[in-house]
């Protein structure tokens, strides 16, 4: 699949029906760390903060994937129970809509141990 060199081109190029899925995914996460820089890496949409991933997203063909890293996943544990997961992932049926509230929580907190890393060097 062609996912283009940034994230308008990314989700211009995901059908149709997943584009405004995409688009609310990339409000949610830019409302929630708006400090943070937009990059494509691993062909994904992911948004980097002091020099770190805080989060990816893509589309799949029936969920919309969210890559939060295995710490973001393991905070929320308790939260994301009625959804697939892995350890550092999220999917989110496209027929449902996006938990707005737990992706900002979530992208809140991956700020929080990014600038705590940051501290740390």
């Amino acid at each position: 699949m062609t996912t283009g060199n940034d994230t308008d081109t990314y989700i211009s190029l995901q059908p149709a029906a997943m584009q405004p899925l995409l688009q609310q995914m990339r409000t949610i996460i830019r409302a929630a760390a708006p400090q943070a820089e937009e990059t494509i890496s691993y062909g994904m949409p992911a948004l980097r903060y002091c020099g770190r991933i805080l989060v990816y997203y893509a589309a799949a063909k029936k969920h919309i994937g969210f890559y939060p890293t295995p710490s973001g996943i393991t905070a929320f544990a308790a939260e994301k129970q009625e959804y697939v997961h892995a350890k550092g992932s999220v999917q989110f049926p496209t027929g449902q809509p996006l938990p707005d509230d737990l992706i900002t929580r979530i992208v809140q907190f991956r700020v929080q141990e990014n600038e705590a890393a940051e501290t740390k060097k």
